[in-house]
């Protein structure tokens, strides 16, 4: 055992975040934290840490802990995605027992995701690892505690395992709502016809005589009685029965988008020789590529390579970029400068929609903005709940075309799948940027990638797109390289605890091999 947390409790200005009675982590254990934004994932990771107190209750350590910080402190030399490079090395380096991660992959590519995941692979110590990337818990985690309504629950497996055991549950409870509206239906029907049977039992039948009416009294008087005490004992057996909620279904979301009948299927933006320049900075060669109305379009590449240049050629209609007339943009950036922040979410989504309320009200519920919730002001807002009215104010604008930039940002994973589910029914086009490969393998028909100044346009999905033309040169120089990046970690760890003139000649003689590797198969 390495660590023990008993009966915690955790609060934030007087509010209680988490209860938890017990959890435990093991040599060698990996262990995914999720749950929705505001639960207090962060704030657990630090009280394990030992940098936060808990209100109440224990946490003991038996190894050492390094946190690796969801907020890293900026640098003005240094992009995002160079900074968090630095704070994973120098996690990596340490060795820890456990390693605590908040976020690691925030502002990093998709190749330095997957050198991240290789890395953690062969980690020695255990990690618990708080992240919305859902591809790479399922890479790193074989066990995911979920933080909801206040406890921590703990589930075996990835993160998929765990989606499946949650619609397990889900099917179980709607199994269980159905017998119980059966049940309820049955006895509301019964009841009713004692009721009724009770009260007919005092009518004296025709053809009676007053003096044989008056007779029979005591007998339909005993017999209303006997009756009307059925019906209680039915009534009773109604009251006492368990109550279930139905549980949340989801209806399909069904828009009129304009012009988009004429629009399906043709070309919506033809791009011929269009350049890839951003200053004397060349980011892709001359291009040419379709884009076709209802097409969903996933733009990737590393950090840098010109994705959001692209994006912003396109909108603008610069040279070499021709725009169908039909066709009307909406486009999410990332400083969410749409919104007003002084009025509520509805009347900022009402302000550019076409739609009536109840189709509003049905898109932020979808996203989870349940019904007296749409009256808040979007000033008092987290930074994931304005992602989200930006969204549904672009999804539900007079617009054919949504071109989205890291949509996924700052959003949870129910909200994330939720977003997925909403962009996967729309019948526009969509294109969009994004590192999270599950996002783009879920709603990507056609692929954009920009690599070593080159654009490749593919039509297919993204296991397609990744499973092109795969050789054994590719394979060997993955494994090559993660043996190399093995060492330099491995060397790292150990300059850091005792430095020798040896460590640093063999670290200098890695990166050497690193580069030389690198230019023998043009990465």
């Amino acid at each position: 055992m390495l660590l023990q947390a008993k009966e915690l409790v955790i609060s934030v200005e007087a509010k209680t975040l988490i209860e938890i009675d017990l959890i435990e982590v093991y040599e060698g254990e990996r262990i995914g934290l999720v749950g929705k934004n505001g639960t207090g994932k962060t704030t657990l990771l630090h009280t394990l840490a030992g940098t936060l107190l808990p209100e109440q209750g224990t946490v003991k350590q038996y190894g050492t802990i390094h946190l690796l910080p969801q907020l890293k402190a900026p640098d003005g030399h240094k992009s995002g995605g160079e900074i968090t490079q630095d704070y994973i090395q120098k996690a990596f380096s340490d060795q820890s027992s456990i390693l605590l991660a908040d976020e690691p992959t925030t502002h990093l590519d998709t190749n330095h995701i997957e050198w991240v995941e290789n890395t953690l692979k062969h980690w020695q110590g255990a990690h618990v690892i708080v992240s919305h990337d859902r591809a790479f818990l399922d890479a790193t985690c074989s066990r995911i505690w979920e933080i909801d309504q206040g406890k921590l629950h703990e589930y075996k497996g990835n993160y998929q395992q765990f989606k499946e055991q949650k619609e397990q549950t889900t099917r179980r409870h709607l199994q269980e709502y159905e017998k119980y509206q059966t049940k309820k239906q049955q006895l509301e029907k019964a009841l009713t016809l004692k009721s009724e049977k009770a009260e007919r039992a005092t009518k004296k039948p025709k053809k009676t005589s007053a003096s044989e009416a008056k007779m029979a009294k005591p007998y339909f008087a005993k017999k209303q009685k006997k009756l009307q005490q059925t019906a209680k004992s039915i009534e009773t057996r109604l009251e006492k029965l368990e109550k279930l909620e139905k549980p949340f279904e989801e209806t399909p979301i069904k828009m009129d988008l304009p012009n988009q009948e004429k629009l399906s299927g043709k070309v919506l933006v033809r791009a011929e020789n269009i350049d890839g320049k951003a200053g004397d900075q060349l980011l892709w060669k001359k291009a040419n590529f379709l884009i076709k109305g209802g097409d969903k379009l996933a733009i990737i590449g590393a950090n840098g390579s010109g994705k959001t240049t692209l994006i912003r050629k396109i909108i603008k209609g610069e040279t070499g970029v021709h725009l169908s007339s039909a066709c009307k943009i909406a486009y999410f950036k990332q400083d969410l400068s749409i919104l007003d922040p002084k009025i509520s979410i509805l009347e900022n989504v009402q302000e550019s929609s076409i739609h009536n309320e109840t189709l509003i009200r049905t898109v932020l519920a979808r996203l989870h903005f349940y019904r007296n919730q749409v009256h808040k002001k979007v000033g008092v807002l987290s930074g994931g709940e304005r992602v989200k009215v930006t969204l549904t104010k672009l999804f539900l604008s007079n617009s054919n075309t949504l071109l989205l930039d890291e949509p996924t940002n700052f959003l949870d994973l129910e909200a994330l799948e939720a977003l997925e589910k909403l962009l996967m029914e729309y019948e526009g086009t969509v294109i969009f940027v994004s590192h999270d490969r599950r996002f783009v393998e879920k709603i990507a028909t056609k692929i954009i990638s920009i690599e070593e100044q080159h654009i490749t346009f593919f039509e297919g999905n993204y296991l397609q797109f990744k499973s092109r033309g795969q050789t054994s040169v590719k394979d060997d120089f993955e494994e090559k390289m993660l043996i190399i990046e093995t060492k330099i970690t491995d060397v790292l760890s150990r300059l850091s605890i005792a430095p020798t003139k040896e460590l640093e000649k063999e670290f200098q003689q890695l990166l050497k091999e690193k580069q030389q590797l690198l230019k023998s198969t043009d990465h």
